[in-house]
């Protein structure tokens, strides 16, 4: 039994169909803020690095950091 606890940052952006696609970048730098995150997303529109099912990616959406604690309450027991 144990509590863990996990960051991410979620960068969403829209694509040229429309749609929205997001990339989820586990174990974000403490000191990140809302510049470096968008020259990041930047970086990643200007390159056309992702292509995906609905078109490239052509603008940004959103950008998150999400923080998760998981408390497991139970261990099966070790046979």
């Amino acid at each position: 039994m144990a509590v863990t606890t996990n960051k991410v940052v979620r960068l969403t952006f829209t694509t040229a169909g429309g749609k929205t696609f997001s990339i989820t970048i586990p174990d974000p730098r403490e000191d990140l803020d809302k510049a470096g995150a968008e020259a990041v997303m930047d970086t990643i529109i200007q390159k056309n690095i992702f292509l995906t099912s609905s078109g490239a990616l052509i603008g940004k959406q959103d950008i998150k950091v999400v923080g998760t604690t998981t408390n497991d309450l139970y261990d099966p027991p070790q046979v």
